[in-house]
């Protein structure tokens, strides 16, 4: 399937925030569908795939296919059905079946908030919608390919890192510790990153946090301490400095020209 094919027809789209769990363990549905993950986890399979999601992915399940479901912490999600403008192949078809990453996360914040902002089903508030989602399907085959095409070339020990960041952001984290632990220097590890992601540790850390610290900024009222605990920042204070110094702006603007 090619990048002009990503083209689909929106079916139904559901918001739900801070759901506790699933009504039901399983369910089938008679046209795709795709759970979005904006905050939480979830346990879930697909046929023979199974793992977690989390914010960052998608779960997309084909029509007449089992899908099983658990929470594993309250989840908000955005539930999607879709129709393909173009059927995929059964090759193609392998691709768009289970969990698929976004790594572009301040696009992916901005898709949802604007998918958020539009509940209606009239025909310009559908067509919105439906621009949003046909951008995020296109971002992940983009994304894919450019790693297919990249896949020789990232530094295997790099890749080991970046998941450890990934699943360890929102704790206790120290990138020192971790460039002990893959037997390089500090200076060692920030090069070999850049070289193989376009950006140092210390960075793509911070970009995590900031995007869960700007996405409860504008989806809850937990107070500054609250959030920079949730979000691995040692206090408020050190949140407020380091969200302003990227973000451009304080926590409390951005929360009072973001909140829906």
């Amino acid at each position: 399937m090619s990048i002009r094919d990503v083209t689909m027809k929106l079916i139904s789209h559901v918001y739900w925030h801070r759901k506790v769990e699933f009504m039901l363990e399983e369910d089938e549905y008679p046209c795709w569908t795709i759970f979005a993950v904006e905050d939480g986890r979830f346990f879930y399979r697909v046929g023979e795939q199974k793992g977690e999601a989390k914010f960052g992915d998608f779960v997309i399940c084909p029509p007449h296919t089992v899908f099983r479901r658990k929470t594993l912490e309250p989840l908000s999600f955005h539930f999607l059905q879709f129709v393909w403008l173009s059927e995929p192949s059964v090759g193609d078809e392998a691709f768009w079946k289970g969990k698929l990453t976004i790594n572009d996360t301040d696009r992916l914040s901005s898709n949802y908030r604007y998918l958020r902002q539009l509940p209606g089903w009239d025909e310009e508030s559908t067509l919105h919608k439906e621009h949003m989602v046909n951008d995020l399907l296109r971002l992940v085959k983009m994304e894919r390919d450019r790693k297919d095409d990249l896949s020789s070339e990232v530094d295997l020990l790099m890749e080991k890192a970046r998941r450890h960041i990934t699943e360890y952001a929102y704790a206790s984290l120290s990138l020192l510790d971790l460039a002990v632990t893959l037997g390089l220097t500090p200076v060692q590890f920030t090069r070999k990153f850049r070289k193989a992601f376009g950006q140092t540790p210390s960075e793509f850390l911070n970009e995590m946090r900031l995007t869960r610290a700007r996405h409860l900024l504008e989806g809850s009222t937990l107070t500054l301490d609250a959030i920079a605990e949730k979000c691995g920042f040692e206090n408020g204070f050190y949140l407020s400095r380091v969200f302003t110094q990227k973000i451009g702006m304080a926590p409390s603007i951005y929360r009072s020209r973001h909140r829906v």
